[in-house]
């Protein structure tokens, strides 16, 4: 029977065993704002790095970059944040809180009531200045997605690494935005962390390029383990759609919130060269060196926020089911997303040939596997306890350790113990994770 997860449970678990903090808790928290603990930082690390190496590692034809956050005001102006990258607000006259138009019915949220301001437009980039003097021409802006430095490093990337169509520039990084509703945990908040590709390709094979680009990003989902019923794929309407865009497609999730957009992968056709080539006075045509044509390819880009990845993983991976008078909560996490491979464990931590032999086999195993060593509680507990965070194996160290050479290694999902000699368990656990 499958587990009934709601946020509350996933909001107290990830504070209770390290996976994400509220931001400056100790004053008070800063709305929307939150820090990733010890094992949430090695769960995103891990998310980014399965992305990469599915759509950069894995291909031939994709490669990175990291753009700074900083750009030239420019580039705004050509992209269209400056004057387009709004949301409409409204003002409840009863209770007095701020929503976004389109995020309410005929009802106020908070208070039921129906009487509204008009709506004003508000601009969601984050502004800054650089150097000493605050004035017009030192204003620059946070930005607010990291592709517009993926298309002007275009020729860049041409120039150095001598690609042709089609190809792709990869990029993780930080996009800020002010969000004036932002909430459901880490789902929309006002700094987040993205992970997309811009893929540019020849005007006439955008179509098909745009859905391989679909069915490849909606399977690395179900790769890293995510539940075929809980994923959904959700194309755009025409009312939806960005002037320029010539589709969209979103890859959801179906959170305890609802269903809800976890990647959108777009043909954005040739908008954003363009754009920049005009505004910037450079050409970034692309020059087919064979027919000595020159165009603006069409891009394809596949864009997923890492925060929102990581929470679908967790809420997915969250299972529980009763062994016997309790609970056992277990994160089910895939082999390459779980944020601890192994955690070694002594029976005994008061016998000091037990926890030596114990933290020496920790120090070994940490050279090819994330690895914790563990000796705060009684065996039973403990094993609950890296249950609760997705541990794949616990490995403990007992007395007959001590004579036999050989350890019990415990599996996270069928809770079955093997005995494992010292000598092979690197081989056995190598075996279990390439499998």
């Amino acid at each position: 029977m499958a587990t009934q997860v709601d946020m509350d449970k996933i909001v107290s678990l990830c504070k209770r065993r390290g996976f994400i903090f509220q931001s400056s808790e100790i004053y008070g928290g800063l709305g929307s704002a939150w820090d990733y603990g010890p094992l949430g930082v090695e769960l995103k690390r891990n998310v980014k790095a399965a992305w990469w190496k599915s759509v950069v590692h894995g291909r031939d034809d994709v490669v990175g970059l990291d753009a700074s956050i900083l750009m030239h005001p420019e580039t705004w102006r050509a992209s269209g944040h400056t004057e387009n990258f709004t949301d409409v607000l409204v003002d409840c006259k009863n209770c007095k809180k701020r929503f976004r138009k389109d995020h309410i019915d005929e009802k106020c949220p908070s208070c039921g009531k129906t009487d509204f301001t008009e709506g004003r437009a508000f601009n969601l980039m984050l502004k800054t200045f650089l150097g000493a003097v605050e004035d017009e021409s030192s204003v620059a802006y946070l930005r607010p997605e990291t592709a517009q430095g993926i298309f002007v490093n275009f020729n860049n990337v041409v120039n150095t690494t001598r690609k042709k169509l089609p190809f792709g520039i990869a990029q993780i990084g930080k996009s800020f935005r002010n969000e004036i509703t932002p909430g459901n945990f880490t789902f929309r908040t006002r700094e987040f962390e993205q992970m997309e590709v811009e893929y540019f390709t020849n005007p006439e094979d955008a179509k098909e390029c745009h859905q391989q680009w679909i069915d490849e990003r909606f399977n690395w989902y179900l790769e890293m383990g995510i539940k075929k019923e809980n994923l959904q794929l959700r194309k755009h309407g025409d009312d939806e759609l960005a002037h320029y865009a010539a589709g969209c497609t979103d890859v959801e999730y179906k959170f305890p919130f609802g269903w809800s957009e976890l990647e959108g992968i777009a043909n954005r056709t040739d908008f954003d060269l363009r754009q920049h080539s005009e505004f910037s006075g450079k050409d970034l045509k692309y020059h087919n060196t064979v027919t000595n044509e020159k165009f603006f390819p069409y891009i394809i880009e596949p864009s997923g926020g890492v925060d929102r990845a990581t929470l679908a993983f967790i809420v997915d991976a969250y299972h529980e089911e009763q062994v016997k008078d309790n609970t056992r909560v277990v994160l089910r996490f895939s082999k390459e997303l779980a944020p601890v491979k192994v955690a070694v464990l002594p029976l005994l931590k008061k016998n000091s040939d037990i926890v030596t032999k114990a933290k020496a086999l920790r120090k070994e195993l940490q050279k090819d596997f994330s690895c914790v060593y563990d000796d705060t509680a009684a065996i039973g507990k403990l094993y609950r306890r890296q249950d609760e965070v997705g541990t794949f194996f616990c490995v403990t160290v007992d007395v007959q350790s001590l004579e036999d050479q050989q350890v019990t290694v415990r599996s996270r999902d069928t809770m079955e113990q093997k005995r494992i000699p010292i000598e092979r368990l690197k081989e056995y656990l190598q075996v279990e994770f390439s499998g």
